[in-house]
């Protein structure tokens, strides 16, 4: 029995380098959008905070009022997810743990 890789040529070596090469190059774009993207954040943060001004919040007063109450905390969860569609479920609970403080 015969390994596996002794039965590639020459070439069938170059391709598989070439589709590494770009894989690699693929996921090294990716990852660098993902730094731009963080470092663009940090700069509209720091705008924002010297202009002191204050985005207006996600979270409606009724969702604010249901946060206050312990009981109702869930409940405010799941209303945010209805007004926000598409929003996920940790999001939202951040959304509405930050209102309710």
């Amino acid at each position: 029995m015969t390994p596996f890789l002794a039965g590639l040529d020459l070439g069938d070596y170059g391709v598989i380098a070439l589709i590494v090469f770009v894989c690699v190059t693929i996921a090294s774009v990716g990852s660098r959008q993902q730094v731009n993207l963080r470092h663009l954040d940090r700069k509209l943060d720091a705008l924002l905070q010297h202009h002191k001004i204050q985005l207006p919040s996600r979270v409606s007063p009724e969702v604010r009022r249901m946060a206050q109450d312990p009981q109702q905390k869930i409940a405010a969860i799941k209303l945010h997810r209805q007004q926000n569609p598409g929003m996920g479920l940790a999001e939202a609970k951040a959304d509405v743990e930050e209102a309710a403080a």
